[in-house]
């Protein structure tokens, strides 16, 4: 007999934070889920208020970083239940192509969140980098690896990104703050 998963929707592509949390919440609590990569937090409440999916994660504010605006202003054009936290200690790695080095750099890119997380380094680092803001950080990484952004592009993601879109990390932990917590919230259909 096979058994059915539950689908889960992550505010992320493969490799983002999102699916990190979701794994983890799903392993702790048991459920056997099919992820479904949602991009960003109006795709995970889009599929949610459909059906499409039973359950979504998302994150909703970081210890340092504040506020995830973009997870608000989806959340403002739903109606759903929030059934549960997750925190998650978010350790961001910088990463660029295999042929790239450190001083070719002269642009960053990542979600805003990542790069609020990330500010100081990133002024200590690359003072005169240009910032590129993305839907979500593992995204960028597998659009960087695409030729969607150019060759001399740094990435602000999770490990797992760099090692499925083939890039190379140049350092770990480069978020200002550790640890770096972000909570996520697992949402399920409003039903009246």
């Amino acid at each position: 007999m096979i058994e059915s998963k539950m689908k889960l929707a992550v505010a992320g592509d493969a490799g983002s934070f999102s699916e990190e949390a979701g794994r983890l919440y799903s392993e702790r609590e048991g459920l056997h889920v099919e992820l479904v990569y949602a991009i960003d937090m109006e795709g995970v409440l889009t599929r949610v208020d459909r059906g499409d999916v039973a359950l979504g994660i998302f994150p909703v504010v970081n210890a340092y970083g504040g506020l995830v605006r973009q997870a608000f202003d989806a959340m403002g054009r739903h109606h759903f239940i929030v059934v549960d936290e997750f925190p998650l200690d978010v350790q961001q790695c910088l990463m660029v192509l295999p042929q790239c080095t450190r001083s070719e750099i002269k642009n960053i890119a990542s979600h805003p969140q990542a790069l609020r997380q990330c500010r100081r380094t990133i002024a200590r680092e690359f003072p005169k980098a240009k910032i590129i803001e993305w839907v979500d950080t593992a995204k960028a990484g597998r659009d960087l690896q695409a030729g969607l952004l150019p060759a001399t592009t740094a990435v602000i993601a999770g490990a797992r990104a760099a090692s499925l879109y083939g890039l190379k990390i140049l350092e770990h932990g480069i978020q200002d703050i550790k640890p770096n917590i972000t909570t996520f919230i697992i949402v399920k259909k409003y039903r009246v």
